[in-house]
């Protein structure tokens, strides 16, 4: 099956400030996460017949309603998320997807796998599912993995539990690609998933260590847990420090309010 990925220039946080939209198929073809307007995109928009995002953040999805409208194609959203994905983008879905549902692409299928964490809505789209990619199996994965670096999980909307079960799922499904929303193709997803929940865990063990050790504010835990500079993504590390609270939490290892962190 035909995968074309087509990486534009938009406004986002995300290291390189570009995204990677995906056509899919050469016939009855799927565009997923159309970040911006390309010219590489219009040209297939003819053989365009579904149109969906791996998740509703700005820099997937600005051209999802003029590309639909385009490309005439249906429009496809996360099950109980249509009014999310409505107001997001301006456009009513035709369709809604749930774990296993395939959208139909050329004489195959792609087959949406569900993937929470980064946001509650997260999906991936597995090329290869039904066997007819000569036995590799490909996954779009929007912002749950990257090659290089690490993914931000900002609480309330990110939920670290689910993120790190995506991963673990993720991995265990055995992909031979991963072709994420930001940076280079994945071309071994077990080590990639290894690192990105070893990196986590390794996180939490810090911020855990930090409320032990007496602080008790985001701030003072993020002077206490990161060994980096922050200049610049301070706000995004503290979102991504409350997510690591948010699990400790509810794991009972720590006690936390929203604003205070106690050992539990």
């Amino acid at each position: 099956m035909r995968l074309e990925r087509v990486s534009v220039e938009v406004p986002t946080r995300a290291p390189g400030g570009r995204t990677a939209a995906y056509v899919v198929g050469s016939a009855s073809g799927l565009l997923v996460d159309p970040a911006a307007a390309d010219e590489r995109i219009e040209r297939r928009l003819g053989e365009v017949d579904h149109v969906a995002v791996t998740h509703h953040h700005p820099d997937h999805l600005d051209r999802v309603a003029a590309y639909a409208a385009a490309a005439d194609a249906m429009v496809w959203c996360r099950y109980g998320r249509a009014g999310d994905f409505e107001r997001a983008t301006g456009v009513e879905p035709d369709r809604t997807f749930r774990e296993g549902t395939t959208i139909p692409v050329d004489d195959g299928g792609v087959v949406v796998r569900e993937t929470p964490g980064h946001t509650p809505e997260h999906v991936g789209f597995e090329l290869g599912a039904n066997g007819d990619d000569n036995g590799d199996r490909r996954l779009l994965v929007g912002d749950l993995a990257v090659a290089e670096g690490s993914v931000t999980v900002s609480s309330p909307e990110g939920d670290m539990r689910a993120y790190l079960t995506s991963l673990r799922r993720v991995r265990a499904m055995g992909f031979d690609m991963l072709y994420p929303a930001h940076g280079p193709a994945i071309d071994d997803p077990a080590s990639t998933c290894d690192r990105l929940i070893s990196h986590r865990l390794s996180r939490e063990r810090r911020v855990l260590s930090a409320v032990e050790a007496g602080n008790r504010t985001v701030d003072a835990l993020l002077d206490a847990a990161y060994e980096k500079d922050l200049t610049g993504v301070r706000d995004l590390a503290g979102m991504t420090v409350r997510a690591h609270l948010d699990k400790l939490h509810h794991e009972r290892r720590v006690r936390w309010d929203g604003s205070r962190a106690d050992p539990a």
